[in-house]
């Protein structure tokens, strides 16, 4: 049995949740592989949200020579992991997560609209809520009756993958490891192609970044809301020349 959650529009910024239960057909010998199967596929760079079209700031500091290597990719795409997006989204998946399961929409509409209003740019908040519809889209059309989301009002993707996730019952943790993980690997298939970065180099990058994943998941799920956020002036400030940069290869 998979609690599933609808969410349905009443006006432009609220919602319903309503929970409901439905059977299905569980293929694997036990709940962590149901729960192993979900996140890889969820979070795989084949999951078509366009995240691989997003350098989150990175194209900016590559052509500003703020990025030139693998050690300063790495000082970058950390400080976005524990200092910037990843850390809040994080904060935002666990607290989205706990919201859904509690069936409070109160909860889940204030955090859409936090989530949209901390995006330091208009291209990052398309880089949000763009990948957040898609995530959305994605769920409902490849596990059709489980997860039913529908806003007229643009949801940022931290936000529909703690809702989803709990309509799936995968524990926080795991979920928003994953999550970073596949954050941390869009930003580094983006370093790979703009520093550029030979294939190993990236690979080195992953290797060094996934316990940094590991803890930031450990430490925002279990963190207040209040500390949501973050200080990432460099990557923000990039984030926002990267709108009038002359050549774009990333939408962000």
């Amino acid at each position: 049995m998979v609690a599933a959650i609808i969410i349905t529009t009443t006006t432009t910024t609220t919602i319903t949740i309503t929970a409901i239960t439905t059977t299905m057909t569980d293929a694997y010998a036990d709940e962590a592989e149901r729960v192993q199967a979900l996140l890889l596929a969820w979070f795989s760079p084949a999951l078509p949200i366009g995240a691989f079209s997003y350098s989150h700031g990175l194209e900016m500091m590559c052509e500003t020579g703020a990025i030139r290597d693998r050690a300063t990719a790495f000082g970058a795409i950390e400080a976005a992991l524990r200092h910037g997006a990843g850390w809040t989204d994080g904060v935002f998946i666990a607290h989205a997560h706990a919201a859904a399961l509690a069936e409070d929409e109160a909860t889940v509409d204030s955090l859409l609209a936090l989530a949209r209003a901390l995006a330091p740019s208009r291209e990052r908040w398309e880089e949000a809520v763009q990948q957040g519809t898609a995530f959305i889209a994605v769920t409902e059309a490849v596990w059709p009756g489980q997860t039913l989301l529908t806003e007229d009002t643009p949801i940022p993707l931290a936000i529909a993958v703690g809702v989803v996730g709990a309509a799936y019952n995968v524990p926080v943790v795991p979920l928003v490891q994953a999550h970073l993980s596949g954050f941390a690997a869009n930003l580094v298939s983006a370093a790979v192609r703009l520093v550029p970065l030979g294939q190993t180099d990236g690979q080195r990058l992953t290797r060094d970044l996934g316990p940094v994943c590991a803890e930031i998941a450990r430490e925002s799920a279990a963190a207040p809301l209040s500390d949501a956020g973050g200080f990432t002036p460099g990557l923000d400030v990039a984030s926002m020349h990267h709108e009038d940069q002359h050549v774009r290869l990333f939408r962000s």
